[in-house]
Formats: structure tokens, C-alpha cells, sequence
């Protein structure tokens, strides 16, 4: 298991579009992923549990991935939401 702390620096946060972008990433791998924002912890491949951590542009979140292909997907994820980029 990895993980990582990130602010999202996504100009609209995690909302809509970026949120969706997101989830397809996540579904792009094996691994089990999360994101966690304070006490809360969602699964990463879920639009609805994405939507509801309300992410802001600035917010504190934490991105961890377990299983084959957990280092890629992490690495993927966290830098999605520090630049909106893809991988690849």
C-alpha cells in the first residue's frame, strides 16, 4: 500500500468534470484507491463518493492505492490534481 498527501490545484477543485476525469482514471488500474479528506475516506473509482468530499481548489487530500499497480496509479492520480495533466 502506497500513499500520498496532495492539494488539489485544479482550478474548479473536485467538481464535475474533474471529478468524472478522475474516476476514469482511478478505473484505469487494478488497485484498490482511495481519497481521503480529513476524516473521511472515499473510494477513488466512485463519482458519487468523489462528489461528496467537496474538494476545493487548495484542499488537503490524501491519495492511497494497494495492490499490482498501486505506484503507477498513484503517481498518475497525484498528478492529475496537481496539474490536471494525464498521463501519458
Amino acid at each position: 500500500m502506497v500513499e500520498r498527501a496532495v492539494t488539489v490545484a485544479l482550478q474548479s477543485g473536485l467538481h464535475a468534470r474533474p471529478a468524472a476525469t478522475f474516476v476514469q482514471l482511478s478505473n484505469r488500474y487494478q488497485s484498490e484507491i482511495s481519497l481521503v479528506k480529513g476524516e473521511k475516506t472515499v473510494n477513488a473509482k466512485s463519482i458519487l463518493g468523489i462528489l461528496s468530499l467537496a474538494c476545493t481548489k487548495g484542499s488537503q487530500v490524501k491519495v492511497v492505492a494497494d495492490g499490482v499497480d498501486e505506484q503507477e496509479a498513484l503517481h498518475a492520480l497525484t498528478v492529475f490534481l496537481e496539474t490536471e495533466e494525464l498521463p501519458g
